[in-house]
């Protein structure tokens, strides 16, 4: 095991790895709570996304741990799974066509990863884009929460107003928001899981949450049938494309981080960065096939480097300890059906991924209002796509008009004209 994962020239051994591995597994958790709870809401059976999540985690992870060897962990990514929910409701279309976009965005990716067309890709997308990409879906994640918690709530004549703070549910969300934020602000490790089990243990105690056991068998791992014609009956390209975007986004720009973190980058690049890509793509697109969004690469899985992690080791502890959380479904289903537990996780991921604002140069204007209109579109018309389509012809337009054409991508030209013929011809969202 030390030879494989060569521990010793990285400084580290399997004490730490393990260590790493815990304390990687703590902070990301709560995806396994939170995602069978808003997937659920877009009517796909709470046991199978409860499989599908650790099962895609798995699998994503193992990969990672055994061919990309790097202590990185993977996981059905937030955000995208609020937006698979919001796809749902606005086409009112069933949620195996949604997962037939998903199956066919792993695919690409899957595609991508071996060719330069990724980095391309990567490299002609705009900081500026990226930052207000990722700052929009915060702000989705984020209100999303906010709705579950009953802190805000539909009005007509504003389309949205505070909520009652005399509910139940509301006065139990906002407990469980200030105890998540104190034990963030003290540094403790795991705190957004140790938040949600603080709230669920209050519930338990003001009969708001209810447990039907502790342990149970496995539900089983079913395959079912996603409606890939579906996609291209109901023109869902830009939900393809924004499941895609988002995924290689996210993961490129967290597997990077994460190995900067643990010294792991080799003159400014990523050795074996194709494997690692792989992990998530194949995640993604079996993710898919059982029931659940596009897999990531988790930022989280820098407090396990934090703890020492170096290698895969690590995430093949994370994966053990995923596949072991399969023996506690009914634990998982009664606390992802108390919106009061999870929604408070949301507003406070939705708050990290607003980091990336700070890099936007608001002093550039054709820099800043692409990145402004991404930000306002993606909460207001719960789309994901939308909002990146806007992005796209924006900022093209923006730089020709302001003499800067040159500065501009091609590909961002090509994408810029397609986004306009297919909002205008082809609505989807």
């Amino acid at each position: 095991m030390e030879r494989f994962f060569q521990l010793k020239e990285l400084g580290t051994n399997v004490k730490t790895e393990i260590l790493a591995g815990v304390t990687t597994f703590l902070t990301m958790v709560y995806i396994i709570f939170v995602n069978p709870a808003i997937l659920s809401a877009a009517g796909v059976p709470f046991n199978q996304v409860f499989v599908a999540t650790i099962a895609s985690a798995v699998i994503g992870t193992l990969i990672m741990a055994l061919f990309a060897k790097y202590p990185i962990a993977i996981a059905p990514g937030m955000g995208m799974n609020a937006y698979f929910t919001s796809v749902v409701a606005v086409h009112g279309i069933s949620y195996q066509i949604v997962f037939g976009a998903v199956f066919l965005a792993g695919v690409l990716f899957l595609l991508l990863s071996f060719t330069k067309l990724r980095e391309t890709l990567i490299h002609s997308i705009p900081a500026s884009l990226k930052y207000g990409i990722t700052s929009g879906i915060g702000l989705f994640i984020a209100f999303i929460g906010l709705k579950m918690a009953g802190i805000v709530v539909a009005n007509p004549g504003n389309l949205v107003a505070f909520g009652d703070l005399h509910q139940p549910v509301t006065i139990l969300s906002i407990v469980g928001l200030f105890v998540t934020l104190i034990l963030i602000a003290r540094k403790v490790n795991g705190a957004l899981f140790i938040g949600m089990l603080v709230t669920a243990v209050i519930g338990y105690f003001t009969g708001d949450l209810k447990f039907d056991g502790v342990v149970a068998s496995p539900p089983p791992i079913v395959f079912f049938d996603i409606d890939i014609m579906g996609v291209f009956t109901n023109g869902l390209y830009t939900v393809v494309f924004a499941f895609l975007l988002v995924t290689i986004f996210d993961t490129t720009g967290t597997m990077i981080g994460v190995a900067e973190q643990a010294g792991l980058m080799k003159n400014g690049n990523l050795p074996k960065v194709k494997s690692a890509l792989m992990a998530d793509a194949v995640a993604t697109t079996v993710g898919a096939t059982l029931g659940t969004s596009p897999s990531s690469a988790y930022i989280e899985s820098s407090t396990g480097v934090a703890a020492g992690g170096r290698s895969g080791l690590t995430s093949i502890v994370v994966a053990i300890l995923f596949f072991l959380a399969l023996f506690f479904s009914p634990i998982v289903s009664a606390i992802s059906s108390l919106p009061a537990i999870t929604a408070p996780t949301l507003i406070i991921v939705g708050c990290y991924m607003m980091e990336g604002l700070s890099k936007i140069n608001w002093k550039v204007f054709d820099e800043a209002f692409p990145a402004f209109a991404i930000i306002l579109t993606m909460p207001l018309t719960a789309s994901i796509a939308t909002g990146i389509s806007i992005g796209f012809i924006t900022y093209p337009l923006m730089k020709l008009v302001s003499g800067k054409g040159k500065e501009v991508h091609p590909i961002l030209y090509v994408f810029g004209a397609i986004f306009i013929v297919q909002m205008i011809f082809f609505p989807s969202h």
